[in-house]
């Protein structure tokens, strides 16, 4: 018993030997209850709902679905995140063999000629194996730390892979349906360019005859070669669109498919009540977490360096002066060693060391906290932009009807001579707006439903009976 007791009492002092970690900062984090933006339809669980991976199958474009999938495939910085995943699983590989034994083999043949005491030189030949073991016994933990440390660190670059993944992705369909914007931009103004000509044709008629002056007829051709403008201008526009999504797909510059127009693409419905649960769904919250955990285990393996550590060594082989008695009989040799080394005193190096780490790591728990934050705001913002967007489409779609109805009248009015050029032109202007605003406010509402899947890590499917 006493044996015992001064046993644990050894390893009580030389528990005491570790460094000061300083304690990890107390969260501010505060978890709202729900979102400040209003949604619309559908219904989710309380408790979180399942995340639709392949999220950008819900516009019902195959032709994007394909494209999101070559990038998923093709993309060089997923590629470069898929090489770091290896590294870090490597490092990982090296963290568990090191809690492992040792095991070596050294087989040294060696012949000598040396001189004997009386002068004379004579030749000795030694032949020589053994097999090598050694194993560090963790008693504090320290490799254990070191292994979780490469563990969550790799895990932060599989987080790290899924976030390139989700953030390639989102842009891929923001392209593409930037795209499709603007190839219905592009076919809005050329329908528009031969309402203009239209229009032009019938001013030359009107002053021809008399009943217009030339300044109406100038202006109609004015306002025919304000819309030809448009169309070089939106075809670069699309151009270059083309070639950027081309690259961002893995490719070369070059054309892209389309699918589905701009008219028949759907914007995934907004179930309500969205939790804040599914926010841990987010890879880069995940990321800050794997972080912030390699952190810790990084600072515990740094505060026991002060500790001493333990080894365990055994050697055993063979040894003879002749080859044929090393094969048959040779002399047998072997030596085990224990040690046990621990730094006396090294002016304070590693609790420095150690309040580096934890430095570090308070770093880490408040970069966890602003992923967090910064998770609710574009969530917030998304369901925001989704909500009011389509506030501004109704209107939009009121003027619209207005514009066109104007338009029907001033054009009539116009060819019976009962107004001015002027008036048809000015209703003329105001429906084009009204169009443009219309195409622009539908790929926004598309576009904000692919930000609101980024910000929420993924997808969403509404809870099912």
């Amino acid at each position: 018993m006493t044996r015992r007791a001064c046993l644990m009492a050894a390893v009580l002092v030389l528990a005491g030997c570790a460094a000061k970690a300083p304690p990890q900062p107390a969260s501010a984090l505060q978890l709202p209850s729900g979102w400040r933006a209003q949604g619309g339809g559908g219904a989710l669980s309380a408790t979180g709902a399942h995340v639709e991976q392949l999220w950008w199958q819900a516009f019902g474009d195959p032709v994007l679905s394909d494209l999101v999938g070559e990038a998923l495939a093709r993309n060089g910085d997923l590629r470069v995140a898929r090489a770091r995943v290896q590294e870090y699983r490597a490092r990982l590989a090296q963290a568990d063999a090191n809690r492992a034994p040792n095991l070596a083999f050294d087989g040294s043949p060696t012949r000598t000629r040396t001189l004997a005491y009386n002068g004379k030189p004579y030749v000795t030949n030694v032949f020589q194996a053994e097999l090598q073991a050694s194993y560090e016994i963790d008693v504090w933990g320290r490799l254990a730390s070191l292994n979780d440390a490469a563990d969550e660190s790799y895990r932060a670059e599989q987080a790290s892979l899924d976030a390139a993944a989700l953030s390639i992705a989102a842009s891929v369909a923001t392209a593409y349906l930037n795209l499709r914007g603007l190839d219905a931009q592009l076919a809005l103004t050329q329908s528009t360019l031969q309402l203009r000509e239209q229009s032009r044709e019938l001013a030359r008629k009107q002053f021809e005859v008399g009943y217009s002056s030339r300044l109406e007829w100038l202006q109609a051709q004015s306002e025919y070669h304000a819309a030809a403008e448009q169309v070089p201008q939106l075809q670069r526009q699309i151009f270059e669109q083309e070639n950027a999504l081309a690259v961002l797909v893995g490719g070369n510059p070059g054309a892209i498919a389309r699918g589905l127009p701009l008219a028949e693409l759907v914007a995934p419905g907004v179930p309500a009540g969205l939790p804040s649960e599914l926010l841990r769904r987010r890879p880069d919250i995940a990321r800050a977490e794997h972080n912030l955990a390699a952190a810790n285990a990084s600072l515990a393996a740094t505060r026991d360096q002060l500790l001493p550590s333990f080894k365990l060594t055994a050697v055993g082989g063979g040894q003879a002066t002749t080859l044929t008695d090393f094969l048959h009989a040779p002399t047998a040799l072997w030596r085990l060693t224990a040690l046990a080394a621990g730094p006396l005193f090294d002016g304070g190096r590693v609790q420095a060391q150690t309040d580096t780490a934890g430095a570090q790591r308070d770093q880490l728990a408040y970069t966890y906290e602003n992923v967090v934050r910064n998770a609710f705001a574009e969530t917030e913002n998304s369901l925001g932009a989704i909500y009011r967007l389509r506030q501004q489409a109704v209107e939009n779609d009121a003027r619209r009807a207005t514009a066109a109805d104007t338009l029907r009248i001033a054009h009539n009015r116009y060819r019976n001579g009962y107004a001015s050029y002027l008036e048809e032109l000015d209703a003329q202007r105001t429906l084009y707006s009204a169009d443009v605003g219309l195409l622009q406010l539908k790929t926004r509402i598309l576009v904000a439903s692919v930000d609101l899947y980024r910000a929420m890590g993924g997808g969403w499917l509404a809870k099912t009976q």
